[in-house]
């Protein structure tokens, strides 16, 4: 339906461009210069808008069909943009379509001929808009760290904002790692819970990439953190140092607090202890918690795969501890009874050695 409709629109479009055409050859005297009888020229509106009806009617299809092609692709390459691309090179568009305006009245007051004039001003249009859209797009950074000096819930300035005991700040991988909710519940988290205002930012930015994995993980992030700001206490503050990494501005934040850093950030956790700010480091959280398994104690594993050596098969825990079995390959598959012969702490976690209960 959409299509017939078009077609007959487009095709009364074209008919009443030559009907102008015809139009206009009326109105200029060429019945003198090609000694032609006057009514002979005011039959060419009536042809040429026929003439025009057909040639719409025949190039319709055509052009719906490379019209919906170009629609598809523009929502293709819009869709994989970033939506911070997109507000960015709105904003550069707006504001080179004004500056444009604003020099519209300069440009056709030179002395020159009008269509020139109106043709140079449409051209500097599309410059500026261009340059406008490009430069917001690579500069959105630069813009929206402009636009946050707008203050918003909560301002860190000399004096620290006084929480209750405890305070803990949060990073952007302890959000999106998802463990922090279930500890809160179990109640082994107290004190406030601190999200800095460049977190969010960050989560955002995150949910907002072009790359589906980010994107997911940015989305459960910012879920994951109204699911704690509903239920626990959560103070959000605004507090930037400049230009510096995130995790310099976590440092510094704590340290102003005087509150731990809640992370699972290997280099994070480091750089927090050089500069003598306390860390939770929830792997570490994880590890202490798992059963202790001694020498010469037997577990029932399902070997599931080969391991690094030539023999070995690998199992798991319940709580994603792996078990190398020396001489299990050829059990992969089943289920077997496995003596623990040596447990080795990495920085990873713990691996367990084992090998097969003799029968």
């Amino acid at each position: 339906m959409a299509e017939k409709i078009f077609r007959i629109f487009f095709s009364l479009v074209i008919g009443g461009i030559f009907a102008t055409i015809g139009y206009y050859l009326e109105v200029i005297p060429l019945a003198d210069i090609l000694a032609l009888p006057s009514y002979a020229m005011y039959l060419s509106w009536a042809v040429l808008g026929i003439v025009g009806l057909v040639i719409g009617a025949i190039t319709s299809p055509f052009v719906w069909h490379k019209g919906i092609a170009l629609t598809e692709w523009l929502e293709g390459k819009i869709t994989k943009m970033p939506v911070a691309d997109i507000v960015s090179g709105t904003f550069g568009l707006i504001v080179g379509l004004i500056i444009a305006n604003l020099l519209r009245n300069v440009i056709l007051a030179i002395p020159l001929i009008p269509w020139l004039t109106n043709t140079l001003w449409i051209l500097l249009t599309v410059v500026l808009c261009y340059l406008g859209l490009s430069i917001s797009v690579k500069k959105r950074e630069e813009l929206f760290n402009f636009l946050n000096f707008i203050p918003r819930i909560k301002k860190v300035q000399e004096e620290p904002v006084r929480f209750s005991p405890n305070p803990k700040v949060l990073d952007t991988s302890v959000i999106i790692d998802g463990r922090i909710l279930d500890l809160c519940y179990s109640g082994f988290i107290e004190g406030t819970l601190v999200v800095p205002s460049f977190v969010i930012d960050e989560l955002r930015h995150i949910a907002d990439s072009s790359d589906n994995l980010k994107r997911n993980r940015g989305r459960r992030g910012l879920d994951i953190l109204n699911q704690l700001k509903n239920s626990f206490p959560i103070e959000i503050v605004e507090y930037e140092i400049g230009n510096e990494e995130v995790d310099v501005q976590l440092v510094k934040l704590a340290q102003k607090l005087k509150a731990k850093i809640l992370t699972h950030d290997y280099n994070l956790n480091k750089v927090a202890e050089l500069q003598g700010v306390k860390v939770l480091n929830i792997n570490e959280l994880a590890n202490a918690i798992k059963p202790v398994v001694i020498p010469g104690e037997e577990m029932l594993v399902l070997v599931i795969k080969e391991g690094k050596e030539p023999g070995q098969g690998v199992g798991y825990l319940d709580d994603g501890t792996m078990i190398v079995v020396e001489g299990g390959k050829k059990y992969i598959g089943q289920q077997i009874n496995v003596v623990v012969t040596s447990v080795l702490q990495t920085a990873a976690g713990r691996l367990i050695f084992g090998k097969p209960k003799e029968k």
